[in-house]
């Protein structure tokens, strides 16, 4: 095997072994713990664990006890059914356009919140996501506020003090709600709750002293969680608990936080946010941004569950007889919709709230890209639309890239023959064949290199548009035509059961199922890709013919399993691409051998039939000639130099 054999099947190789590697790591595949219980099924879950316990240091003073949430840690309980978890306490609706649910009086946690926009399945009757549930029901997962002190013999609000409420009305964005509780020994608390039409709630905790005694207590806010969230498991993208602390940006992913085996990671801020954030979902807590806090990342194991916790604690609020002291809080619990969060980071001047959005390292590449899907998207209506315009616009912004590259690509087909005639005259004699072919590369200003330059800025747009589809809740459940009712899920249909022809489903084939499911998008893709690829003509070598026939089988096995609209694009691209290469190669009067490589040279002996045999002839004729003057100058120049 010659050297350029060799390094050409190192490329493919290596092009391969990137894909694989993309399918292995990025890839979503299922993890041991995501199988989601009956939400009405009764089951024995890891629960509450006894006594809080303190909070994180502040240099010069003493951090009281959170005495309102449930610690990671601790054995298991019989749990109830989520209808008998939210029965164990009085309720206040929760009643908005985006949000339904309740606050549970008992604690006065906000423990119950289903998503009215959003829906597990893309089955028009499938049930809305819910978010939080309350504790003692499978998949607990509530915010929580109060007070805490350093002082024992205060009597402070816990998680079993019945708060109660001034109305009896719903929270709605017109209609705030306010909890009460009076400790019977000079502390009177009160709890203001409003909400927008969205997803934001302010909560503002307020005390007043009408003891003879100044009391110093800490305002805290926590989100707790029990279990990995249902679903699958990524590497693509952050899932667990998430924070930005004086600017610092700090994930723990669920994995990590269980291998904290219940210490803590401890933060001190003056601004920021927390909480705990999923693909597309999050319950955030943003402290007052003109105070300082202390911030704490918990979680454990008990049994093959997790636990996890967040919570930030206030520097101590002196409250003198007869004064109030007041901490007002928001709390972000709901879809990670991206403008909704840009919208929020600067109207409650919160820093870095877009970091909620895991747009990864290539971060410059992958807000661009949502935000020109999104703006075609609202002209158009269609994501899947908006992608090929997207397509089509990157590639007139590429375009003088690609027609060099073409144009480039097209001289080197002219030079062909002669590159075959140097290849023979010099085939035992590798130093001096590499010689005379850099000499025709630099007599007729060629550039070997330039076919790779299309690919190379390539790479970062699928990166990104990858990305996009991936982690952006705009892209979910978005459809397309025809069967793609989901372009950030693969295409569901399936070439070996005929499209769903067949009563079997592939996927459930015995060790081999997923490697059948090819959908019809991904075939399609296959097919432009293997006509792009008939469009320049054959290697000589039958080696290269052989990686090049199989390639883009190989390519669509690997991409069936990406989401339906990187597909779509890749399939688009492939034309774009066909159809720019077979104009550029026209206008350098370079012959276009696809009918030939396609099988197709019926359909073109039919049309060469059809032209006068004067005209052809001499066409012919002159070609011949034109090959046979410049092979004669090549021998005369090779044997001059030598």
């Amino acid at each position: 095997m010659d050297e350029n054999n060799r390094n050409f099947l190192l490329a493919i190789v290596l092009s391969i072994g990137v894909l694989f590697a993309w399918q292995f790591f990025f890839v979503p595949h299922p993890h041991p713990g995501d199988q989601k219980p009956p939400a009405e099924q009764t089951q024995v879950q890891p629960g509450p664990a006894g006594p809080a316990q303190p909070g994180t240091e502040t240099p010069g003073t003493e951090t009281p006890a959170i005495g309102g949430g449930t610690q990671p840690g601790g054995g298991a309980v019989a749990v109830l059914t989520r209808a008998e978890a939210l029965a164990l306490s009085p309720r206040i609706a929760i009643d908005t356009p985006s949000l339904k649910g309740s606050i549970a009086l008992k604690g006065g946690r906000i423990d119950d919140l289903t998503l009215m926009d959003y829906r597990e399945t893309v089955e028009p009757g499938s049930p809305n996501v819910v978010l939080l549930s309350p504790a003692g029901g499978p998949l607990p997962y509530y915010a929580d506020y109060g007070w805490a002190g350093a002082d024992k013999d205060l009597v402070l609000p816990t998680a079993d003090t019945l708060w109660t409420a001034a109305n009896s009305g719903a929270l709605t964005p017109q209609s705030p709600v306010t909890l009460a509780y009076d400790n019977g020994k000079g502390l009177k608390f009160t709890r203001t709750i409003t909400v927008d039409d969205k997803y934001m709630f302010t909560v503002t905790d307020a005390v007043t002293n009408s003891s003879a005694a100044p009391v110093a207590i800490s305002p805290y806010g926590l989100v707790y969680r029990e279990q990995i969230p249902p679903k699958t498991s990524y590497w693509i993208l952050h899932e667990g608990l998430i924070g930005v602390f004086d600017e610092s940006y700090e994930p723990l992913t669920y994995k990590k936080a269980m291998a904290l085996n219940g210490t803590q990671m401890k933060f001190t801020s003056k601004s920021g946010w927390l909480g705990i954030a999923d693909k597309y979902w999050a319950t955030v807590l943003v402290p007052p941004q003109d105070k300082g806090f202390n911030v704490q990342f918990t979680g454990t194991t008990v049994g093959e569950q997790g636990q996890f916790r967040t919570d930030f604690v206030m520097n101590p609020l002196e409250v003198a007889p007869g004064a109030t002291a007041e901490s007002k809080n928001q709390l972000f619990a709901g879809a990670k919709e991206v403008h909704l969060v840009d919208a929020y980071a600067k109207s409650n001047s919160i820093p870095k709230f877009d970091l909620l959005i895991d747009w990864g390292w290539f971060y410059f590449l992958t807000r661009p890209m949502f935000y020109a899907l999104d703006f075609f998207y609202k002209l158009v209506g269609n994501f899947g639309v908006a992608i090929l315009i997207v397509t089509f616009c990157i590639k007139l912004v590429l375009f003088p890239l690609a027609n060099k590259s073409y144009v480039s690509m097209s001289k080197m087909k002219k030079l062909g023959p002669e590159m075959q005639r140097i290849k023979e005259r010099y085939a035992e004699d590798r130093v001096r064949q590499q010689q005379a072919m850099m000499e025709l590369y630099k007599k007729e200003k060629v550039n070997p290199a330039s076919g790779c330059l299309p690919i190379l800025v390539q790479i970062p747009v699928f990166f990104s548009l990858y990305k996009v589809l991936f982690v952006t809740i705009e892209m979910r459940h978005a459809p397309f035509f025809g069967w793609i009712k989901d372009l950030s899920a693969p295409d569901p249909t399936s070439v070996f059961n005929l499209f769903g022809l067949l009563p079997f489903d592939p996927a459930h084939v015995p060790m081999i199922g997923h490697f059948l499911l090819i959908g019809a998008w991904p075939l399609i893709m296959g097919v432009t890709m293997w006509a792009q690829m008939k469009l320049n003509p054959a290697p000589p070598d039958p080696m290269q013919q052989k990686v090049f026939t199989w390639m883009p089988v190989f390519f669509t096995f690997l991409l069936a399993g990406f989401p339906a609209g990187l597909v779509i694009y890749w399939a688009w691209n492939n034309s774009l691409s066909v159809l720019q290469q077979s104009v550029i190669m026209s206008r350098q009067g370079v012959e276009i051998p696809l009918f030939e490589n396609l099988g197709l040279t019926k359909f073109k002996n039919r049309r060469a039939k059809s032209e006068p045999k004067s005209v052809k002839g001499e066409t012919v004729a002159a070609k011949r000639k034109t090959k046979s003057v410049k092979s004669e100058k090549l021998d005369a120049e090779s044997e001059t130099k030598s």
